[in-house]
């Protein structure tokens, strides 16, 4: 009797609902962990460049470094 009430497992089909099922879930968790990124690591390394070179004089950065005798051929 308890063997007739046990339902008969899925066979057909099942690897294809696996794959599909699992595909979809990998999809939107990549999605998840790009806008995480995106929001956590590389708009603030954007913003930090951005202030860094907004006030950022290369001239006066040489002339440092020339006085410091770091180039040996500009003097």
């Amino acid at each position: 009797m308890a063997s007739s009430n046990l339902m008969k497992p899925q066979m057909r089909g099942l690897l294809a609902w696996h794959l599909q099922y699992h595909i979809v879930g990998i999809f939107v968790e990549s999605l998840g962990v790009a806008a995480l990124y995106k929001f956590a690591v590389a708009e603030p390394r954007k913003k930090a460049y951005a202030d860094f070179y907004r006030n950022y004089d290369s001239v006066k950065d040489f002339e440092e470094m020339r006085e410091a005798g770091i180039f040996q051929s500009a003097k």
